[in-house]
């Protein structure tokens, strides 16, 4: 399946030009011989973080979208909370393998709030913000990527 990956990065901090993340998960994307979709950069902000979820899904028609940042303990990280207000339906799977993996890299991964959640026929998942992070997460779901956005697009298991 060739699947269509949007990145929205949320951050106060950092523009396009300097989200190292994500321009990481667009290299990952392309290795994989999947296409980006888009790529954004939006404010730590719930009503712009949903909305860039949302054009994602909707207009950029994404099979998955994966968020970048947000996903700590700062009252400005408020991923979780845009993708819940946008979302129909939890896949906790898939966060959990991802704090899994990470916990055999740091302890600090038990702190992150991240959730996937399905759009419609879109998968969201929240990835942690920094580029070694980012780039475990990707390690931790790419393998299933394929299957997830397949079942989550109305298809049937494989036989």
């Amino acid at each position: 399946m060739e699947l269509k990956i949007s990145i929205v990065t949320c951050s106060d901090t950092r523009d396009l030009a300097q989200d190292e993340a994500g321009a990481a998960l667009e290299e990952l994307i392309v290795a994989q011989g999947w296409t980006v979709a888009s790529h954004v950069v939006v404010r730590d902000d719930v009503s712009e973080i949903g909305d860039a979820i949302a054009e994602a899904a909707d207009e950029c028609h994404a099979n998955v979208v994966l968020t970048c940042g947000g996903t700590g303990l700062s009252m400005r990280d408020v991923t979780p909370e845009a993708t819940r207000a946008v979302c129909d339906r939890d896949v906790p799977g898939i966060a959990e393998a991802i704090r899994a993996y990470s916990m055999t890299k740091t302890r600090r991964a038990m702190l992150s709030r991240a959730v996937c959640m399905q759009r419609g026929h879109t998968l969201v998942i929240n990835f942690p913000g920094s580029t070694k992070a980012a780039r475990e997460s990707w390690e931790a779901v790419s393998d299933q990527l394929e299957h997830a956005a397949q079942m989550t697009a109305g298809g049937g298991h494989a036989k």
